[in-house]
């Protein structure tokens, strides 16, 4: 048997939202979803936010999955080896991350920064922050 009848749904505002997950150099991710909340869930959510200009750090999220909806702006995914292989992604689009992928995303635009809803496949999120010289 399930337990519908006494689980409760949570809404949780943006005020509610916690800059205190792990982060990467380049962005901002604010956790929506994460135990630490008080939120009972299998996988963790929050937001991700890239200013105009700017870069994340290299990086992975260990065995996690991440999908991503671009809410808002326009970013450069590289990932691969040496970061040769890039996909650009622009709002409305759905990105997978695979487990172990090492990536970036770059902002090409000097106006306006991007913004994403990010969920991950675990309820604490892995975030494995590289030196740049990963790929050089």
């Amino acid at each position: 048997m399930n337990n519908s009848a006494t689980a409760s749904i949570r809404v949780v505002h943006p005020e509610e939202q916690s800059a205190g997950t792990a982060q990467t150099v380049g962005s901002q991710r604010m956790a929506a979803i994460p135990g630490a909340l008080g939120v009972a869930s299998g996988m963790w959510a929050g937001t991700f936010l890239v200013e105009a200009g700017a870069k994340t750090g290299i990086h992975h999220h260990g065995a996690q999955e991440t999908v991503v909806y671009v809410l808002a702006g326009e970013a450069l995914v590289r990932w691969g080896e040496r970061g040769e292989q890039s996909a650009t992604v622009r709002a409305g689009d759905f990105v997978h991350v695979p487990a172990w992928v090492v990536h970036q995303e770059i902002n090409p635009s000097a106006t306006e920064a991007f913004r994403w809803v990010v969920v991950r496949s675990t309820p604490e999120p892995i975030v494995v922050n590289l030196p740049d010289a990963v790929w050089e």
